[in-house]
């Protein structure tokens, strides 16, 4: 098929690719509630003649095209953050207006731009024939936000899938993006003996216990920042202590660490730094365990430890992404990324599939005060997934 044809074929659907975006936009999708978005692109799936469409039992929406060749898989995943202040925004945050060129609205960034591009990217693909000799899945994912990777290990698992790439499209602003930091999520605790308020020496205060440990973690994230890029971090997300009343000294506190890994930083690294932490304290250390319910009611159980990873420049993924990029937008590109953050890909890459990160919006932009996604980059992460999944085969 001619460039020309191609062109045509992008031009049909840009204007739906934006509309699209701007319906998911609409749509409260906090996490553990994405029944209502699930179901909206379902039946845009179903719309754009995808081969199979079905939502799987922890809630996430899949669509299928082909059943041969080489399985490609682009994950977004569908649920966001929350709006608490929904009064300071200069668009209201579920409107999806359009200002400047720019959709507004929570998950504009994160990531429903890219669900959108995705989502019509594998349907164009199909029309152009080029998912003869592929199999493509388009996933919107559910839980992202506080569990990275769990919904899309439980659909591998859940139907013995196993794709030979993936391409996780969180916002990169469409810079072809090889990695990410690792993350550990991890709950000290500190113990102490209740006592009556009126007597508190005759108790031991675990607030207290735990000050000095707090100082050692503000030390340990100066130190990780001083040393040479990339760096690690590590931040003090929550805190909160048991007492048997106002009136007592507290038996117990807990502070729950956000620690961000370096590529070469690993998981003996981290045991290491906490065992240090908590030294000469009553205190011990485990990793933050979450547990959550899905929108479909299915209990699942998330273990925030996930190494740092990196994909070589001279894997055939990369390389293909590449000639998608030329392909897509006249030239080779100029730069590359490497996320901060943790995303779903830490499921295909601990199970070796080759994986890379693109996706329309800046992802500084993510979580934040009138969150807003550039139009012409949701246009142009469609022509490139599509052109990329011509280049895999």
């Amino acid at each position: 098929m001619s460039s020309k044809q191609y062109k045509e074929i992008f031009k049909k659907y840009e204007n739906d690719v934006v509309t699209f975006t701007q319906e998911l936009v609409r749509i409260k999708s906090y996490s553990d509630n994405e029944a209502h978005i699930a179901k909206c692109v379902k039946k845009k799936m179903k719309k754009l003649n995808y081969d199979e469409v079905f939502i799987d039992n922890i809630g996430n929406i899949v669509g299928k095209i082909g059943s041969s060749g080489k399985i490609i898989h682009f994950d977004s995943h569908m649920d966001t953050v929350e709006v608490n202040d929904e009064m300071d925004w200069i668009l209201p945050p579920f409107s999806a207006e359009i200002k400047d060129g720019r959709i507004y609205g929570r998950g504009s960034v994160d990531m429903k731009s890219a669900l959108a591009a995705s989502v019509y990217a594998a349907a164009i693909a199909k029309e152009l024939g080029l998912t003869k000799n592929r199999t493509i899945y388009v996933t919107g994912s559910v839980c992202e936000e506080f569990c990275d990777g769990e919904s899309i290990k439980m659909l591998y698992e859940d139907h013995d899938l196993r794709p030979d790439f993936v391409v996780i499209c969180e916002p990169s602003d469409n810079i072809i993006t090889l990695g990410h930091k690792g993350k550990a999520q991890v709950l000290i605790t500190t113990h102490g003996v209740s006592a009556h308020g009126s007597a508190p020496e005759k108790g031991i205060n675990a607030v207290y216990e735990m000050a000095e440990i707090i100082t050692r973690v503000d030390d340990l994230n100066k130190k990780l920042m001083a040393s040479s890029d990339p760096h690690g971090t590590v931040v003090l997300s929550d805190i909160s202590c048991i007492s048997a009343s106002l009136n007592a000294v507290p038996s117990e506190c807990s502070i729950y660490l956000d620690r961000r890994m370096a590529l070469g930083e690993t998981e003996e690294d981290i045991k290491k730094e906490m065992n240090s932490l908590i030294a000469g304290k009553n205190a011990s250390w485990k990793i933050g365990t979450l547990r959550r319910t899905s929108w479909t009611g299915k209990d699942f159980i998330y273990e925030p430890l996930h190494e740092p990873w990196k994909i070589e420049m001279e894997h055939p993924l990369v390389t293909a992404c590449i000639s998608a990029y030329k392909e897509a937008f006249g030239y080779k590109p100029k730069e590359y990324d490497f996320w901060d953050f943790g995303t779903n890909a830490v499921t295909p890459v601990s199970m070796g599939i080759p994986t890379i990160g693109f996706g329309p919006g800046e992802y500084k932009l993510a979580h934040m005060l009138n969150e807003n996604c550039e139009i012409i980059k949701i246009k142009d992460a469609c022509i490139f997934y599509t052109y990329l999944i011509e280049k895999l085969n």
